[in-house]
């Protein structure tokens, strides 16, 4: 779920190589999620990388919403169907993955699969574990975890509302709602629910964002530059796409964007940055306002910002 977490953090779409640096793990590790989550149908392979195929990716940003989506998609998920089948026939978790493995023609080993099941089950609360090794279904309704979604999808919504008013009419019409507006969308509900780190990171992807899309219209090649700083350094070049005050507000953005993201700072005795709740919901604001700054330099309005 992590990993999917990362493909719609990502834009939507993600490479075996950046989950295993987001998960802080192994490269064939990460690629056994990412392929379990297309089994799960979130994520589907496009190419070498793993793209968002369900609209309930956008809602794994919090653990139990996690949950609440991995339960409703193992609800279809044959082999786990089938291995709670065999649990209530045989009362005995190994049989019922060697009748799983069987049954559903699966290639991995049967304490693999077993190990798997149970663990999309515990951790999706479908399966109770009573101790010594044995395990029982989960007796509460599937109800509550539809509207742990419904909630979600609630704030989603009014989220989305509000960072279109924060754009205004004229950025809401041109910049991208996939990599853009829902991002900044996403952000504002990780701040909300105290997850700092998270909200600064979603919306600096949508920064970056902006910042490659707005660079393909104006004509400014932005080369190797990566980041929104060394971007929005191509803007200031002759001749000048972009006011210096824009982008010293766009420079602020990247710079919490690295605190929040780069690990140990040499600056500060190698510890990390810890993003304050005031400034995480702060930096979606001013990311909404450099975005619309920016479109208005664009379209020839009297400058705002």
């Amino acid at each position: 779920m992590a990993a999917v977490e990362a493909a719609v953090a990502n834009g939507g779409l993600a490479t075996v190589d950046l989950i295993a640096e987001f998960l802080e793990t192994s490269s064939p590790r990460a690629a056994a999620a990412l392929n379990l989550a297309v089994d799960l149908g979130l994520l589907t392979l496009d190419g070498a990388a793993y793209r968002a195929a369900s609209p309930l990716c956008r809602f794994t940003s919090l653990a139990d919403q996690k949950a609440a989506v991995l339960r409703i998609v193992i609800e279809g998920y044959r082999p786990f169907i089938v291995f709670r089948d065999r649990l209530v026939a045989t009362a005995d978790v190994s049989l019922a993955a060697r009748h799983t493995k069987t049954l559903c023609q699966l290639p991995a080993d049967r304490d693999e699969i077993k190990d798997t099941l149970i663990s999309l089950g515990t951790y999706s609360h479908a399966l109770v574990t009573e101790g010594g090794g044995n395990y029982q279904l989960e007796t509460g309704s599937l109800d509550n975890m539809l509207r742990t979604v419904a909630l979600a999808c609630t704030d989603l919504v009014a989220a989305e509302a509000r960072v279109r008013i924060q754009l205004g009419p004229a950025a809401e019409a041109i910049v991208s709602r996939e990599f853009v507006i829902l991002p900044l969308a996403d952000a504002m509900i990780r701040a909300k629910n105290h997850d700092g780190s998270g909200a600064v990171q979603a919306a600096g992807n949508a920064v970056e964002s902006h910042i490659d899309a707005i660079a393909g219209r104006m004509a400014v090649a932005l080369g190797t530059a990566t980041g929104i700083i060394s971007k929005l350094n191509k803007f200031a070049a002759t001749p000048r796409r972009l006011p210096a005050k824009l982008i010293h507000v766009g420079t602020y953005l990247g710079a919490i964007r690295n605190a929040a993201d780069h690990g140990p700072d040499p600056d500060i005795a190698n510890a990390s940055w810890q993003i304050r709740e005031a400034t995480a919901l702060e930096y979606v604001y001013v990311a909404c306002s450099f975005i619309a700054g920016t479109i208005g330099i664009e379209r020839g309005d009297p400058p705002e910002i």
